[in-house]
């Protein structure tokens, strides 16, 4: 009984002293800013800036949390094997001396877009290439996207290295976001879906405006495909119209508790600490580099002016 009663008393003591700290943290963090958008002379839009206190009194800058969504790259490969802080290190240290060279601007999955790269065998010396953002991946360096347009009516990808130092220039055409993360299905899709023109001028987006989600919804060409489309949860698809046995067979293959599986979510994602630091170490440079770039359009300006 005293054994008992000696351990619920250090139970409670401990539980007292936890619910202690965690109210001093919540009371000593405090915003000292609140995030503030702000946008130039051409339209385009800066990201706000958060500042907190931290307890000794320093003010701490922290990335925004969209950050995650329009720099993905920069974030590691979650899998445990692949890691290696020294080499993460030194491809962000990379990456931002290359975009301090080229701009890179903000795009996702559905963007219209141009790119621009040197060709030795072309007579400009430099070939472009306009098309939608079919997939998106890759981190650190070797971070990817593929470009897909119909051209005299055959279907062509093509995958750029966005960090490859064969590209000279890279363009949003029309920046937007579709229903799905990856649009690889738009191989068995209409070829309307996938047509753009190469001489396809920039859309102005409006001050400060949201990046609009295309709710689009796209007719595939009947079967054979190539994946089984019935089995993927599409948003952007329009009704496949096939028989109730291949829904049958997707409700068979399905692995609906994934979405439950709290350890598997965890080894797929980097924990939101990390990200915090490295969106923080990175967006000072980021800042740096978006104020010389404003610098030199105003100079080219007033030169022409």
């Amino acid at each position: 009984m005293l054994r008992r009663a000696v351990l619920q008393t250090f139970r409670q003591g401990l539980a007292q002293s936890f619910f202690k700290r965690y109210a001093v943290s919540l009371t000593e963090t405090t915003v000292t800013h609140q995030p503030i958008e702000t946008s130039d002379e051409a339209g385009e839009r800066t990201v706000p800036t958060q500042k907190t206190g931290d307890e000794s009194g320093n003010t701490v800058v922290v990335a925004p949390p969209e950050f995650r969504f329009i720099y993905p790259e920069f974030l590691p490969d979650p899998a445990m094997e692949r890691r290696n802080r020294l080499r993460e290190k030194l491809e962000r240290m990379d990456m931002l001396q290359r975009r301090s060279v080229i701009e890179i601007p903000e795009f996702y999955t559905g963007s219209i877009m141009a790119v621009t790269v040197a060709d030795a065998n072309s007579p400009n010396k430099f070939a472009r290439f306009v098309g939608i953002c079919i997939q998106r991946g890759g981190s650190g360096l070797r971070a990817w996207f593929i470009l897909r347009n119909v051209v005299d009516k055959q279907g062509v990808e093509i995958l750029y290295e966005m960090y490859c130092p064969l590209i000279q220039k890279i363009e949003v055409l029309r920046l937007e976001r579709r229903l799905d993360e990856s649009l690889l299905y738009l191989r068995d899709a209409l070829p309307e879906y996938s047509t753009f023109p190469m001489d396809m001028e920039p859309e102005r987006r409006l001050n400060n405006s949201v990046v609009p989600i295309n709710p689009l919804k796209v007719k595939l060409r009947p079967r054979p495909w190539l994946e089984r489309w019935e089995r993927q949860n599409l948003q952007g698809v329009e009704d496949l119209n096939l028989p109730q046995r291949f829904y049958d067979r997707a409700e068979k293959v399905a692995k609906p508790w994934e979405k439950y599986d709290l350890m598997l979510h965890y080894r797929k994602t980097i924990p939101a600490e990390e990200q915090e630091k490295i969106f923080a170490e990175v967006h000072s440079q980021l800042q740096q580099q978006e104020l010389k770039r404003k610098l030199r359009r105003r100079r080219g300006s007033d030169n022409e002016y």
